[in-house]
């Protein structure tokens, strides 16, 4: 097999074990002579569009090994959404421009569904172009809701973050309730998939403890059924604990936080639920309320993240590399949970072509028939996926974190790549 360079991008939004991906790709490829270097993109894909590639054999070991611990996109990420081949061959065509100016035969994208797609497509044209690049896509997305793995890396960590979360504000409002906040809301991250909202079920043990309402993009929102029950758990607890998806919707279609603007990929950008419903309950209970939105702390939070998660991650790089080297092109390395009570897992893989662009929800039969909590099934779906501590290593207080010299290679290529 002819020696050729790797090249390994992140992209979207980023996690607190994305890095662990990163770090099983670079220390799998050290292990093939048939791979020479691998480079890794500077903002995601824009580092190849713009001929910006970082070393990552420049990095010492030890350095390599932290990012297994560090959150965030270490080699930066980005929200580009390129366009379908039809509507701008020319980006596609810039990218295998780069891959062939730099030896380039490998192709680690590290991101969602939208990655998939791009990840397919250069794998298509580079064949037509006549410079075949295996591009494998290494699956990452705090939302959950990529089809064929079990779950999807990042995951696990927000689902231990928002469990913890939900459990220690209930406890804290519990203990204030009969003078202060009756009503707690945190609104959590899932646009079209609830399964953010739905981990949160985990803190709750027994009857009555929070959260005491969920809300799911997969459900309608009523707005007379949900203030009924607030009222309802409010005068049986004394107060109530409401996480909500940051996707909740009317039956119309409509979200509840619809900001009227679009993100870069062409989504709704979306204003906060989670003081619209307190400022409902407000306005119809008049209860004392408080709400928090989790935002980036979720995704960031890797002193909590989930030792299952972080074993997910790795694995997924490392196969990644593996699996390009047995010769595979336009797949997905997938986590496949095998039969019984005690958790097990295995690496699989999955096409791409059946990946790119599909969202997977949260089973109906994951939510309670009344729509607001989860059922027994859920809890044994998330259980296993927060299990374990892997703390980071911590100095005077403070978890250390890597820090890359981020050594660049010299543009091969002549003239800037307008980015559209």
């Amino acid at each position: 097999m002819t020696k050729k360079n790797a090249f390994y991008a992140q992209s979207g939004g980023v996690t607190s074990v994305i890095n662990a991906s990163a770090c099983g790709v670079i220390q799998a490829a050290k292990q093939y002579d048939q791979i020479g270097t691998v480079y890794a993109g500077n903002n995601g894909i824009l580092g190849a569009l713009r001929e910006e590639l970082i070393d990552t054999y420049a990095e010492d070991d030890a350095t390599i090994a932290a990012l297994r611990h560090t959150p965030s996109g270490a080699f930066g990420s980005c929200r580009y959404k390129m366009k379908s081949l039809e509507a701008n061959k020319a980006e596609y065509e810039r990218l295998i421009e780069v891959f062939k100016a730099h030896d380039i035969g490998y192709f680690f994208y590290n991101g969602g569904g939208d990655s998939a797609d791009t990840c397919l497509k250069v794998s298509q044209l580079s064949e037509t172009m006549g410079y075949p690049i295996q591009a494998i896509h290494v699956p990452k997305t705090v939302d959950n809701d990529l089809p064929f793995t079990d779950n999807s890396p990042g995951f696990g960590s927000v689902a231990k973050y928002i469990a913890v979360s939900t459990r220690e504000a209930g406890l804290d409002v519990a203990s204030m309730c009969e003078t202060s906040t009756k009503v707690f809301v945190l609104e959590v991250m899932g646009r079209h998939a609830g399964w953010i909202a739905g981990a949160a079920g985990l803190a709750s043990e027994a009857a009555g403890q929070p959260p005491h309402i969920i809300l799911f993009p997969e459900i309608a929102f009523d707005k007379a059924r949900f203030m009924a029950r607030v009222d309802e758990c409010v005068k049986e607890h004394g107060f109530c604990v409401v996480v909500a998806s940051e996707g909740t919707r009317y039956e119309d279609g409509r979200f509840l936080a619809d900001a009227g603007n679009k993100d870069a990929f062409g989504h709704t950008q979306l204003g906060g639920v989670a003081p619209t419903l307190a400022t409902m309950i407000k306005d119809e209970l008049g209860y004392k309320y408080h709400w928090a939105v989790a935002d980036y702390l979720q995704r960031a939070a890797r002193h909590i993240a989930s030792a299952t998660d972080v074993e997910h991650a790795y694995a997924v790089g490392e196969a990644a590399v593996h699996k390009a080297m047995e010769g595979k092109t336009a797949i997905m390395p997938c986590i496949v949970r095998e039969e019984g009570e005690e958790y097990r897992w295995h690496i699989g893989e999955a096409p791409l072509s059946e990946v790119a662009n599909v969202e997977e929800m949260m089973p109906r039969d994951y939510i309670t028939e009344d729509g607001f909590h989860i059922t027994e099934a859920a809890y044994k779906y998330f259980a296993p996926l927060i299990a374990g501590e892997d703390y980071p290593p911590y100095k005077n207080g403070l978890p250390q974190y890597a820090s890359l010299k981020k050594v660049f290679v010299e543009k091969k290529l002549d003239g800037d790549f307008a980015i559209k």
